[in-house]
């Protein structure tokens, strides 16, 4: 198996971890805050569905924990899931969110890129809804 080249974004939030791990666990909340990849979110025949710009994608976060483990594993048609590890600690009297982009098989290296600057754009806006 290789190995792939990933990077990791945080950004730092005035609310409790408690906060933020209720809210982004609940797939709902999907086109609150990752507003430019899941344009919204439906259950289909048991399963969470996401509608992007790619077109309908399965998703599932990590089980419920105590740990700030918010992983999203998705599931684009004809592919194998994806791995997208997402976390919540602590920091200071607010949290920190971590979000590790990883470049997949055959992905360009300015598609990697858009693909980080999507996600540091999500983490704004996460930012922004939990600390109104």
């Amino acid at each position: 198996m290789e190995r792939l080249e990933s990077t990791t974004v945080s950004i730092s939030i005035k609310a409790k971890p408690e906060k933020i791990y209720k809210f982004v666990s609940d797939v709902r909340n999907g086109p609150k805050w990752g507003k430019t990849y899941c344009w919204s979110v439906k259950k289909a025949g048991g399963k969470w569905i996401m509608e992007t710009p790619q077109g309908p994608v399965g998703i599932r976060i990590a089980k419920k924990n105590s740990l700030g483990v918010l992983d999203h594993y998705i599931k684009p048609a004809g592919c194998g899931e994806v791995l997208v590890p997402v976390r919540v600690v602590l920091n200071g009297t607010g949290s920190e969110v971590i979000f590790t982009v990883f470049r997949q098989t055959g992905m360009s290296a300015k598609s990697y890129a858009g693909d980080i600057e999507l996600v540091k754009k999500d983490l704004r806006t996460l930012k922004k809804v939990m600390e109104r």
